[in-house]
C-alpha cells in the first residue's frame, strides 16, 4: 500500500493550496481518508476526514469554512483545497487511509509520507 501525498508549498497569509493523495495498493473505494497535520513541537492532529463513498465529511473546528476534502474514487486520488491559509496553518500534511478515520492512529491503517504546507504573515 502506498499514499502519495503532495501539492505543499509556501504561500503567503490569506492565500490557498491543494493537496494531493494518490493511493495504490488497496481498494480506495473501500476506504475512509482523511488528512491529518503537525506542526512543530506539536502532536499530529487531525485535519478533515471523508466517508468511502465522500458523502459524509467532517471538519476540525479550525480549519471550517477555509478547507474543502474530496475524493475521485475513479483516479484514487484524495484532495484538500485550502483557502484564507493562516500561519497557523503551517505544518506537514498526511494523508491517511482507515476505519475511524478522525481518531485513527500511527499505528493503524495505512499514512503517506507527508507533504510540508508554509504559509507565511
Amino acid at each position: 500500500v502506498q499514499l502519495q501525498a503532495s501539492g505543499g508549498g509556501l504561500v503567503q497569509a490569506g492565500g490557498s493550496l491543494r493537496l494531493s493523495c494518490a493511493a495504490s495498493g488497496l481498494t480506495f473505494s473501500s476506504y475512509n481518508m482523511g488528512w491529518f497535520r503537525q506542526a512543530p513541537g506539536k502532536k499530529r492532529e487531525f485535519v478533515a476526514g471523508i466517508s468511502w463513498s465522500g458523502i459524509t465529511r467532517h471538519y476540525v473546528d479550525s480549519v471550517k469554512g477555509r478547507f474543502t476534502i474530496s475524493r475521485d474514487n475513479a483516479k484514487k486520488t484524495m484532495y484538500l483545497e485550502m483557502d484564507n491559509l493562516k500561519p497557523e496553518d503551517t505544518a506537514v500534511y498526511y494523508c491517511a487511509a482507515g476505519e475511524n478515520i478522525a481518531v485513527l492512529t500511527t499505528k493503524q491503517g495505512f499514512w503517506g509520507q507527508g507533504t510540508l504546507v508554509t504559509v507565511s504573515s
